[in-house]
């Protein structure tokens, strides 16, 4: 670890990287949550992250080292909160600064799993109160989406995508209103700097679940946060002399401690809605679609196939034994059977038992698929139980171990291992008795015959095209050419039709895919309230739906003319069915009420000016895109939200004609939402007006 950390610290002090240098690295980090497993290390831990810390400063780099979730971390490292909130956090010296270095702005994928996301108003709930209790620096994990390419995902379980329901997606794009929202309260925050960066934050009840910070700063300057700690109820609080409404869950910022320009349950921020679109086969170049050739195949051989297999009794652990060079080890195992053998005896109704510690496993019986079983990110353990026919002479059992990612955090996570543990029993026979085979001499193979053949590259003679192509058969390589989407989107691949595996293009791994691992459609994916505390299973996508259908394909592994598809199938689907896609947003949405605060775009931020009106801002997500259609708009009571509103019994009949005046052909438009612009269709109520468009 020391050479390893001196090492890097010696490139960015050759680089001049550090501030002390002149360059842009203002920290460094050394261990990362030890202090969530140190418990489990007993006494040997705090020695460790005294002896890390002293480490660590001894290299002289000339700016503050932080040690993340490390409550005892010794002086002067500064211990840090990693979390989905950290307002309530404090570091272990008031001489230390409030940092927050890991602000989950969603969680990740796992195989099997539905999909999380974290609604964009309990994020900035979060972010709003952390500065609000003196946070004096925080940092987004993630802000960028990201993709596990080629086996670099880890978990287990963890799919190849990590969007993160981060505020830009994994494709590049934005991710609205999360971005947007978040982008309005860091411009509200910078608002207040003066006021924050001068004075200490104060903080005063206004009744139960209501709070009020001030920063008081001898210059005159203030701001304030006004907050409603409460999950259900909304309310309206008196604060120097005016009144404030204050929706539950929420934080209002006002940066001259008399306005309101920011509320972090009040999206002004437009709504965008990403799809996936099919990009149609295209018989000749001028078409927008990919062009994929003709398909050719390799089917991977049952068992073992290499010279550099090797034999030894007893079940082997599967990652020391692979050294992590592949997902896949054959444990193989020959048994010479007599007319007389009791497996043989009328009655017997053998079953073969297999118990692995994990991921995926695949059990051939004589070269034929027999059975498979596979575990979860909740449980990587598999125990299947496969009906098998043994005959008179030689029989093969050939079982194929698949990890999915390694474990990658925990106490001992080094020490998780993977692979067939034991038992292997042959049971069923008719006099009750069990055949454990466990302890056998076994023969083991560490990857695929084509991972040594590199077919993953496309360049071997070995692919066949005659005489019909196979499909939905289990241990089968696929290749295609294909020319690659016109245009600029996102790219992705659609595994439609597929069951389990990798994928190459040109060479470069795009991960694992895995369609057929299906979500539970009883599972919990139901509509989310964004009010209360927030964790990885509260808000949740894709019941009866695969975790990941589509792998990223970036743009810059793709070429003029003809591209390489490479496919490896685990357990058998059709390859024809496949398809590319891009990454469009669809829609533009935006949804202002008489009572949310101006837009931020509309406040100076070198003075406050006072603008009274709310405004609805549409913008399409390309600059060369117009406004060219309106799926909705009303002005009234309207329900739902974007890609499902519907009308209430409140409606303006003006709204739809001065919303298409505005913004007609427009890039980007604005409409104040006042009852004066769009008509008064019901007094009494507080009206909102919600407006779902499409852009070209």
């Amino acid at each position: 670890m020391e050479r390893f950390t001196t090492k890097i610290v010696d490139m960015m002090k050759q680089n001049n990287l550090y501030a002390s240098q002149g360059g842009p690295i203002i920290l460094s980090q050394i261990e990362n949550e030890y202090g969530n497993v140190e418990s489990s290390y007993g006494e040997r831990a705090k020695p460790y992250i005294d002896w890390a810390a002293q480490m660590a400063t001894s290299l002289n780099i000339g700016v503050p080292w932080v040690m993340c979730q490390q409550g005892d971390a010794p002086d002067p490292m500064i211990n840090t909160c990693n979390g989905f909130y950290c307002d309530q956090f404090t570091p272990n010296s008031d001489q230390k600064p409030k940092f927050w270095t890991e602000l989950w702005s969603g969680w990740f994928t796992s195989w099997g799993d539905p999909v999380p996301y974290r609604p964009a108003e309990d994020v900035a709930f979060a972010v709003a109160r952390f500065y609000q209790n003196n946070g004096t620096l925080m940092n987004y994990y993630m802000y960028h989406g990201g993709t596990n390419f080629g086996r670099t995902s880890g978990g287990p379980f963890i799919s190849t995508s990590y969007d993160y329901d981060a505020p830009i997606d994994e494709y590049g794009l934005l991710r609205q209103p999360k971005w947007g929202h978040l982008k309005d309260l860091h411009k509200a925050i910078k608002l207040c700097e003066e006021a924050m960066v001068a004075a200490f934050g104060n903080t005063t009840s206004l009744g139960q679940n209501l709070e009020v910070t001030v920063y008081q700063a001898e210059s005159g300057s203030c701001a304030a946060f006004l907050a409603n700690l409460d999950n259900q109820l909304d309310t309206t609080v008196n604060f120097n002399g005016n009144s404030f409404d204050l929706p539950a869950w929420s934080v209002s910022i006002l940066p001259d401690c008399k306005n309101v320009v920011y509320n972090t349950a009040k999206v002004n921020s437009i709504t965008g809605i990403s799809k996936f679109v099919k990009q149609l086969a295209q018989t000749n170049s001028s078409g927008n679609g990919a062009t994929f050739s003709s398909w050719s195949w390799y089917s991977e051989p049952v068992g073992i196939s290499s010279s550099n297999a090797f034999v030894l009794p007893g079940l082997l652990e599967q990652i020391n034994t692979t050294a992590d060079k592949s997902d896949y080890l054959w444990y193989s195992l020959s048994m010479g059977l007599n007319d007389n053998d009791p497996l043989l005896r009328d009655g017997s109704q053998i079953v073969l038992h297999i118990d692995s510690l994990g991921h995926v496993l695949y059990t051939f019986i004589n070269g034929k698929l027999a059975g498979s079983g596979k575990g979860s990110a909740k449980n990587t353990n598999v125990s299947i139980e496969v009906p098998v026919s043994l005959e008179p002479g030689n029989n093969t059992i050939d079982l194929l171990s698949v990890t999915v990612g390694l474990k990658n955090y925990g106490a001992f996570f080094d020490e998780a291992g993977a692979g067939i543990c034991g038992p292997v029993q042959l049971k069923g026979l008719s006099n009750g008795s069990t055949v454990d085979l466990s302890n056998e001499q076994w023969t083991y193979q560490v990857g695929l015959k084509g991972e040594q053949l590199e077919l993953s590259s496309g360049s071997s003679a070995l692919w066949l095209s005659e005489p019909t192509l196979p499909k939905n058969t289990p241990l089968t390589w696929y290749k295609t050419t294909f020319s690659a989407p016109a245009g600029n989107s996102p790219v992705a691949i659609d595994f439609t039709g597929m069951g389990k595996g990798h994928a190459w293009v040109n060479g470069q791994g795009i991960g694992r895919y895995w369609p057929s691992n299906v979500v539970d459609p009883n599972g919990y994916c139901t509509t989310c309230n964004y009010r209360g505390t927030y964790d990885q299973n509260k808000c949740l996508a894709n019941c009866g739906k695969p975790s990941q259908q589509q792998n990223h394909v970036p743009r810059s592994w793709l070429k003029q003319g003809e591209n390489v598809l490479v496919l490896l199938e685990e357990v058998g689907g059709d390859p024809t069915m496949i398809s590319f896609v891009t990454r469009e947003v669809a829609t533009v949405c935006s949804r202002v009420s008489e009572s949310y605060p101006p837009p931020m775009d509309l406040w100076s931020s070198n003075y406050l000016t006072r603008v009274i009106k709310p405004t609805l801002l549409l913008e399409c997500p390309s600059p060369s895109q117009v406004i060219s259609q309106f799926q909705f708009v009303s002005f009234g009571n309207p329900h739902g939200g974007c890609g499902g509103f519907t009308h209430g019994r409140c409606r303006s009949k003006r709204a739809r004609r001065v919303i298409h005046k505005a913004c007609m052909g427009k890039p980007r438009c604005s409409i104040e939402v006042t009852v004066e612009n769009l008509g008064n269709p019901c007094a009494n109520i507080t009206k909102s007006l919600a407006v779902e468009a499409s852009c070209s």
